[in-house]
């Protein structure tokens, strides 16, 4: 597995995460029935991961895989592991987030949380109350980072500048070859103020799948030069190639999704690749 460093917080995490939002259908199930559909297969494709040095994970308290993420790591050593949570848009007044963050901890059976994000912003808390409970919550040693999600770059703006005594670590928004809005003012300034990005639905929502035929063929050429790549691993390997601070965080689903995305670090696409690699997409729109 290759690594590289997260932001400015000086943790080196694998070039992809592992995200565990599975489907609306899942959260339903799991809230309401108090059921979670193949648990077991989703639990063996996050553990499958782990064991290939993807110690990287993505969750949520909405999601209702806290506690799945608990038991594929346990056993294994905490400090070896970045877990990724958030608090839901509803919870973010001064006295929810913490009530949120201490049962993401109960969840996940941890001491602390790595990156503890925003989830979406609520217009009608203001950002600076939240941002004062992250910071207690940061002092206190509940949570290392903190991070938010689906900010526009306005919002983004006003979370940093309620900050008072630490820096907005990170940032996860869509973004895949065929989704770039972000390319246009959000990556810039994550880019300038050296914060990571998080990047969800890397694989264009199953547009960039390897069942993609008609793409597949189109980038045939690119696939033969590294040894036979499959569109997936081409999709996810054009983060690595063109950007130092985004890191996908596709879907464990299942072990073989897994270990397909495995094989899409430990080589790059040459520039002439990734501007192909671009153009094919585009015109596939």
């Amino acid at each position: 597995m290759e690594y590289r460093e997260f932001g400015k917080t000086g943790f080196k995490l694998p070039l992809f995460g592992m995200g565990t939002y599975y489907d609306p259908g899942w959260i339903a199930a799991a809230k309401l029935l108090k059921m979670k559909p193949r648990s077991e297969l989703h639990l063996n494709a996050i553990i499958t991961g782990l064991d290939q040095g993807v110690n990287f994970i993505d969750t949520a308290e909405i999601y209702g895989t806290e506690t799945l993420v608990a038991k594929a790591i346990s056993g294994r050593k905490r400090d070896e592991i970045f877990i990724a949570t958030k608090v839901w848009r509803s919870n973010l007044d001064y006295d929810s987030v913490i009530k949120s963050c201490n049962g993401s901890l109960k969840n996940l059976q941890t001491s602390y949380i790595d990156l503890y994000q925003i989830h979406f912003p609520n217009k009608r808390i203001k950002i600076s109350e939240t941002m004062r409970a992250m910071e207690y919550l940061v002092k206190e040693g509940k949570i290392r980072y903190i991070g938010i999600s689906n900010f526009s770059l306005r919002q983004m703006l006003d979370a940093e500048e309620a900050l008072k005594t630490n820096d907005l670590a990170s940032t996860q928004m869509p973004y895949s070859l065929v989704d770039g809005k972000i390319e246009k003012d959000i990556l810039p300034h994550c880019r300038e103020r050296k914060m990571a990005v998080l990047a969800y639905y890397p694989l264009g929502h199953g547009k960039l799948g390897s069942d993609n035929a008609s793409l597949s063929a189109a980038v045939a050429d690119i696939s033969r030069n590294h040894g036979g790549k499959s569109l997936s691993q081409i999709a996810l390997n054009w983060f690595y190639s063109k950007h130092e601070n985004v890191f996908p965080i596709p879907r464990a689903s299942n072990t073989v999704h897994v270990t397909e995305n495995v094989g899409s670090v430990g080589w790059r696409l040459s520039m002439d690749e990734i501007s192909r690699l671009e153009s094919t997409i585009s015109r596939a729109k």
